[in-house]
Order: structure tokens, then sequence, then C-alpha cells
């Protein structure tokens, strides 16, 4: 469990530092995009974060298949020590007035090699959790979410302290690289357990495909669609929860640290909670838990996002995250169990990996680049509400078609 969650880890903790923090966004703005106005500038920032997401369905393809045909541990030594190269690379990026448009390019290798191990992490690492588990599989692959809940506790409060703490000044100097460089030492504890592991007896005993992707397009197309758009509420919830304090600094002007507070809660709500929430998935099925989730997705956003923008305040914004915080939790939590189900273990390494970074990437990895484009062209703060609920929508015709077509519970 730890082995196949401690990747998940290390990737969302330098996706979240990257992201989330209004302040570590407008600095890496600043320190290599000093000559664009602020909101392009931001929209830069955000563009290189959607950039590496646009490789994560290729990273899941190729590492994907690559665990299907040599197994899951080799793949999640790989993947882990791509995310490793990654981090490191963005925590040594020079600035601008050092290496001009260079640094910016630096950046986005980093975010490139990040996105594409990223894609095979999810697939790969959810795999060796269903293959392992004795019993209550859905309880077990929830981990990998609550290891996410865990990095997105771990980044908020350095952001918060760090915001805190340093000076504007500092922060652009060498305060926004501390959290790059502690998300390096998980790495090597990571790639150490990993290295011990035993392959999974069920990937052993399974027939191997000559092209484990050629079968899954040939004959489980229909699955990998339905697959990737019961991600929507997952992934457009995480991000949301990581975009809030952009939107609160920048169009709210709420101080920063209500923002890390409202993430750090959602962190705690999603470490604790979510493997509640799969434990309840094996008791009445995964895809009953996240239809009921999705609906509240929907029914709960415009409110929401109302009441935050007309009652502006610390505690209005920790509520707002924290709802969404269980919100995700509920529906994320029995997700790894859903997508393990739809595919043999012959391709599922395969089938889990570019159904989920096709949903992330086309549902949930533009939206911080959809959500600061969309505020400024349409001038309504509201408008975030309504992009949640369009996602919420394509989820639950995704969970539709699993439950009714493929006799997911």
């Amino acid at each position: 469990m730890i082995s196949s969650s401690i990747g998940a880890a290390l990737e969302w903790f330098d996706i979240i530092v990257y992201a989330t923090f209004a302040t570590f966004a407008t600095t890496i703005a600043k320190v290599f995009y000093p000559e664009s106005d602020g909101t392009f500038a931001l929209i830069l920032t955000f563009a290189t974060f959607a950039i590496s997401y646009l490789i994560r369905p290729l990273g899941g393809m190729v590492l994907g298949s690559y665990a299907d045909r040599k197994g899951r541990k080799n793949a999640l030594t790989l993947t882990l020590g791509l995310m490793m190269l990654g981090t490191l690379i963005m925590a040594v990026a020079p600035p601008y007035e050092m290496a001009g448009v260079a640094g910016a390019l630096i950046i986005l290798l980093s975010r490139m090699i990040q996105g594409f191990s990223a894609g095979g992490e999810f697939g790969t690492a959810t795999a060796f959790l269903i293959e392992t588990a004795p019993h209550k599989k859905a309880f077990y692959s929830s981990w990998q979410v609550a290891s996410q809940g865990a990095s997105m506790l771990l980044a908020l409060a350095f952001g918060y302290f760090l915001t805190t703490g340093l000076s504007q000044e500092a922060l652009e100097s060498w305060g926004w690289r501390v959290p790059f460089f502690v998300g390096l030492l998980i790495g090597p504890v990571g790639l150490y357990i990993r290295a011990k592991l035993e392959e999974t007896e069920e990937f052993i005993s399974a027939p191997k495909e000559k092209s484990p992707l050629g079968t899954l397009f040939a004959a489980h197309y229909g699955r990998l669609l339905a697959a990737a758009a019961t991600i929507g509420v997952a992934t457009i919830s995480i991000y949301m929860i990581l975009y809030m304090p952009t939107f609160a600094v920048i169009n709210l002007k709420i101080p920063a640290d209500a923002a890390f507070l409202g993430g750090i809660s959602a962190g705690i709500i999603t470490l604790c909670g979510v493997p509640l929430v799969g434990h309840l998935a094996d008791r009445v099925g995964p895809a009953k838990v996240m239809t009921y989730a999705a609906i509240a997705a929907f029914v709960l956003a415009y409110p929401l996002f109302k009441l935050m923008t007309s009652r502006p305040s610390v505690v209005v914004m920790v509520i707002v995250i924290a709802v969404l915080g269980i919100i995700m939790s509920f529906y994320f939590g029995p997700l790894p169990a859903l997508l393990s189900n739809l595919f043999p273990a012959a391709i599922r390494g395969s089938g889990l990996s570019v159904a989920y970074n096709v949903g992330v990437t086309l549902l949930g990895g533009i939206a911080p680049l959809v959500l600061t484009w969309l505020l400024d062209v349409a001038g309504s703060l509201d408008a975030p509400s309504l992009y949640y609920m369009a996602i919420s929508v394509i989820s639950l015709i995704g969970l539709v078609v699993v439950r009714k077509r493929y006799g997911q519970r």
C-alpha cells in the first residue's frame, strides 16, 4: 500500500505546489515571465501547467503498456524515477533575470517530464493495489487517493507558512524552491521501497497481450470512453480546490492564508475520509457512491460559489473548500476500484492509464488555465461554478453507461 501510494504523493505534492498557491503561482509568473502583464503572466504560468497535462495521455499509453508487458514493479520504479527528475529540474531552474527565456523553457521541460511520468503512475499503482488486495479492494485502492490528500495537506501547509513567514522578495528569490526540494526527499524512500516489491500474482498468471494498447483500442473502446468520462468530478474537484487560492486572492481580495487554510481542511478531509468512503464502496458499490457524489456536485456548485462571491470572508472560504473536499472524497475514493473492474488484468495498466489521463487532461488538467481565461473574458465571478456543473453532467453520463452497459454497481 505504501509503495503504491508514495508515487502519487510525490506527483501531487509537486502539482499542488506549482498550481495551487496564489502566492506561488504569481511568484512563479514574476520570476519567469516578468515582462508580461499580471493576468497574461498568470495565464502563461497555468499554460505551462496545462501543457504538462497534454503529454499525460502519451505517458499513460507508453508506461501503461510497459506495465502490462514488463510488470507493475518495473513500471512503478520507472515512473517514480522520472518524477524525481522532473522535480529536480523545477527546483534548480534559473530565473528570467539569469537565463532569460531559457528559464521558462526549463520549467516547461520539467513539467513535461512530470506529466509523462504521472501518465503512468496512477494506472500502474492502482493496478498493483487492486491485484495485491486480499479483499475490500475499494478500501485498499482508495489509499491511492488518500495519499493525494496527504500531499495536499503538506503542500498547502508549506504555502501557508512560507507566505506568512517570508517577504515577497524572499519568496521570489529562493522561498518558492523550498517545497520542490522537500518533495525530492520522498523520492529515494519510494525507490527503495519499490525495489523490494514482489510482482503481483494476478499479473504473473494473466495471459500476456503482445500489444496491450492494440487490444484496448480494438476490443474495449467503449469501456475506455466511459471510464474517461467518469474521471470528471474527481479531477475538477481537485483542481477547483487548487485554483481557489488564486481565485480568492486576485478576485475576492481575501488574504492568501485563508485560502491555504481552506485547502488544508480539504487535505485533512481527503486523507481521513477517503478510506472510510472506500469501505462504504465495498459494501454498496463504487458506482452508486460516486453517482450520489456527482449529483451533489451539480446541485451545490452554484450555491457554493454564490455564497463565496457574495460574502467573501475567511470562514466562508474555508467552508466552501471543505465542502468541495467532501464531494471529492466521496467521488474520488471509490474511483480506482470502479476503473479497475472495467478492464481485465492483461490490459489493466493500459486501460487505467489511458482512461484516467484522457479524463484528467480534458476535464481537469486544463481547468486553471480555462478558469483564469473564463473569468477574464466573461467578467462573472460565478463562471467557475458553471464549468464545474458541466463536468458533473459528463461524469453522470459516464456513470450511467458503466452501470447500465458494463454492469458496475
